[in-house]
């Protein structure tokens, strides 16, 4: 299936592996020049190599989570037609031990740069008339987990944001939407699952099966998505065959909440 999508151009935060590279890659294939970001120069150099023989990228070494590094990203990428706030952090942390700090740090990270790059790039699309953004919330953020409470309420707020600013896109061709996978396969997760299963021990697939027996039980699919499945939905919406999907909460895996409001 043509998206529709070659010519455009594309933003997409915390982009050097995992589910953002995978989005990265699935929009490189359609034809659209993607900026890439990372902290680290080497991963941002070695996620750019390999995601160069998709289609055009650029990387662009700066962190949107803090203020300078959201003005030198602006700065190296005035202008786009897709903008995807991917950039995220999670932990698992009993609720009586999430400090102050751990509660601004992963505001800051998960929700506030997304916001910082949208009040930039937002009024630009409504005044040509035509763009994308993307949160890449959670499942998380309607159904918030007991053993990470505060990465609940940072998926939360990028719902609320979302369907915010897409109030403000009635009658342009400007869609703002968020996607809401479920425990996703990145860097990371076998440690997580590790973290909050029982049987620690056991095999990843003996933990797996324990994580969505006890801690997922409401999961349709009963295994972890796959980044590539996540890449394929965002790449969708980003798309103008995705016009008339605006102000919605798509969730990739079915389950304990609506595909769409």
């Amino acid at each position: 299936m043509d998206l529709q999508l070659s010519g455009k151009t594309a933003l997409v935060t915390g982009s050097t592996a995992g589910i953002g590279f995978a989005i990265a890659k699935r929009l490189a294939e359609e034809g659209v020049e993607v900026v890439i970001t990372g902290r680290n120069q080497a991963k941002l150099d070695a996620a750019a190599a390999e995601l160069s023989q998709a289609g055009a990228i650029r990387p662009v070494l700066a962190d949107p989570a803090t203020a300078a590094g959201a003005d030198a990203l602006i700065a190296a990428v005035p202008d786009i037609d897709i903008l995807v706030n991917n950039l995220g952090i999670y932990e698992a942390k009993d609720f009586t031990d999430i400090t102050d700090a751990d509660w601004h740090h992963l505001f800051e990270v998960n929700v506030v740069s997304g916001a910082r790059l949208a009040r930039h790039y937002f009024p630009k699309m409504l005044e040509k008339n035509w763009g994308r953004i993307l949160f890449i919330a959670s499942e998380s953020g309607l159904l918030p987990p007991a053993e990470m409470i505060h990465y609940g309420m940072t998926k939360s707020a990028q719902l609320a944001i979302s369907r915010g600013l897409a109030e403000h896109t009635r009658g342009t061709a400007v869609t703002v939407n968020s996607v809401l996978p479920g425990p996703t396969r990145s860097e990371g997760i076998v440690e997580f699952i590790r973290s909050v299963v029982e049987n620690k021990d056991a095999s990843e697939a003996e933990r797996e099966a324990e994580f969505f027996t006890k801690l997922r039980p409401l999961s349709l699919i009963k295994r972890l998505i796959e980044a590539d499945e996540v890449g394929a939905m965002t790449a969708y919406l980003a798309s103008p065959l995705a016009a008339a999907t605006n102000g919605a909460a798509v969730k990739v895996e079915g389950g304990m909440v609506p595909t769409i409001y």
